[in-house]
């Protein structure tokens, strides 16, 4: 059972306006010291350089706030990946197994990129204090981490609505993650085929993508909304796009044959 996240540092409560960029860096720090103590992250530094590196050539050319970007890959199989926000972007192993190319990797990062950058939790954060919601927040920053949890402190916040993005802050962090991993020279087109990835692997095997669903709804309109998207580019450009590269794979071999991290008691 996933433990709960508490709120740390009571100068950090939410006014009914979004939080500025510094309250944001702020808040976000202190829930990554709390989500790290409590997700197995992947310590290798091959692995670490690598996805910090790729996370880095996207955000940088995308972050207008100088935000301090940092990448993780978190020692679980459940196809998942998440963004605290501040900069904070942790990618679950098992989704990284799936991929096959750099692009959807890339794909999946953009659009993680996009959630900070269009301050999504933030805004979430502002509404549910509006609307005078008691909420465990960490379910806005991580829904994955509250699933299963038992109680109602942590159930109200996914029965107001707020576990999860709305579907149009989805559509708008695919079409900015679209661009985003285009303008860093990496072919957009892998986010419409992890979609179909993920789409294919929860026909087989619905727990394996239960996180990722909980927090990332994906229905057939989301690969149409990003090929449109894709389609705005043009042709020349995007066929000198990278689609895989010689790196990718071998931080993929590299974190296939690492051993598991213990398992952490809950």
């Amino acid at each position: 059972m996933a433990r709960r996240l508490s709120m740390s540092g009571a100068a950090l409560l939410l006014a009914s306006c979004v939080p500025n960029t510094a309250q944001e860096v702020d808040m976000g720090n202190q829930y990554a010291q709390q989500i790290e103590q409590q997700l197995p992250l992947i310590r290798d530094p091959e692995v670490v350089r690598y996805i910090n590196v790729l996370g880095d050539s996207i955000a940088r050319v995308v972050d207008d706030r100088s935000l301090t970007w940092r990448f993780n890959v978190v020692d679980q199989d459940e196809i998942n990946a998440f963004a605290v926000p501040g900069g904070h972007i942790y990618v679950n192993r098992g989704l990284i197994a799936r991929t096959t190319n750099l692009s959807e990797l890339a794909g999946v990062i953009g659009h993680e990129i996009a959630h900070v950058t269009q301050r999504h939790s933030m805004k979430q954060m502002a509404a549910a204090q509006r609307a005078n919601v008691g909420f465990t927040i960490g379910c806005v920053l991580a829904p994955s981490l509250c699933q299963g949890v038992a109680g109602t402190g942590a159930s109200v916040l996914a029965q107001a609505g707020f576990a999860k993005f709305s579907r149009d802050d989805e559509s708008e962090a695919d079409k900015f993650g679209v661009r985003y991993v285009s303008r860093s020279g990496i072919d957009p087109r892998g986010m419409p085929s992890m979609f179909r990835i993920l789409l294919r692997e929860r026909e087989r095997n619905p727990s394996g993508v239960e996180g990722w669903f909980a927090s990332h709804p994906i229905e057939e309109s989301r690969i149409r909304v990003t090929e449109e998207e894709i389609a705005k580019i043009d042709p020349i450009v995007l066929q000198s796009l990278s689609r895989d590269s010689r790196s990718f794979q071998t931080f993929k071999t590299r974190l296939a044959g690492l051993p598991r991290s213990p398992q952490r008691a809950r």
